[in-house]
């Protein structure tokens, strides 16, 4: 997580709380050490956020300090509200960990007659999961299509063969049957979808590909438009 995505998560925990929160809860959150949840709190307090506390106490926001509202119609949250409940359907453990925080932000924010109407859970997605591949993390194939970085991968393809590739992600697909990772391969020179189930190892490289994910995307996109059945290929 970068550092200004951090502060502000950092002020919506505070923001919600309704007791001091410790350096290590904020930590085992956000995925960080307790040491960089300290630092973050620091910067923040630099920039006069009004947050009170120390270590071994824990910290809290002092009332009266908000960031700007974003209103929603009783229509629009409830359709944020679904969206983020067929979250849970992409098999993607961090995004549904996300989903789970924007649903009490939500809650925390609206007033108390849509708060009731949240409440009473209305609106349910049904369905099974998607099938993650355990030898890949989705949260950090969409950190490095946002980052643009490179991946090395295992893959084993349709018929079970078995390949190393460097890929640039740009994209992931959720399938009901399986996530696929858009990506230029620099084995094949060419874009392919690797299904996350197959997918047997990844981890980012010290390698990087700024600026070229945009033009990647216009060029998978053009190519799909003309051939939607390349989606759904198993193999690459």
């Amino acid at each position: 997580m970068r550092k200004a995505s951090r502060l502000f998560e950092i002020i919506q925990i505070l923001r919600i709380a309704d007791e001091p929160v410790t350096a290590a809860r904020i930590a085992r959150t956000l995925g960080v050490t307790a040491r960089s949840i300290y630092r973050d709190i620091g910067a923040l307090q630099a920039m006069n956020v009004p947050i009170q506390g120390g270590r071994g106490i824990g910290y809290m926001l002092r009332a009266g300090f908000d960031l700007p509202p974003l209103m929603f119609s009783i229509e629009e949250t409830e359709a944020i509200v679904l969206a983020l409940a067929l979250l849970e359907r992409t098999g993607d453990a961090a995004l549904e960990q996300s989903a789970k925080r924007i649903s009490q932000k939500i809650a925390a924010a609206v007033p108390p007659p849509l708060r009731q109407a949240l409440a009473a859970k209305t609106l349910h997605a049904w369905g099974a999961a998607v099938r993650t591949g355990s030898g890949v993390d989705l949260a950090v194939v969409r950190a490095a299509i946002r980052d643009e970085r490179k991946l090395t991968i295992a893959y084993r393809d349709e018929q079970g063969r078995r390949t190393g590739r460097t890929i640039r992600p740009i994209a992931l697909i959720y399938y009901p049957e399986a996530a696929n990772i858009v990506a230029w391969c620099e084995l094949r020179q060419d874009l392919r979808h690797f299904r996350a189930d197959r997918v047997e190892s990844g981890a980012p490289v010290e390698a990087f590909f700024k600026g070229e994910g945009d033009a990647l995307r216009r060029r998978w996109v053009s190519g799909w438009a003309v051939n939607r059945s390349v989606a759904e290929t198993g193999g690459a």
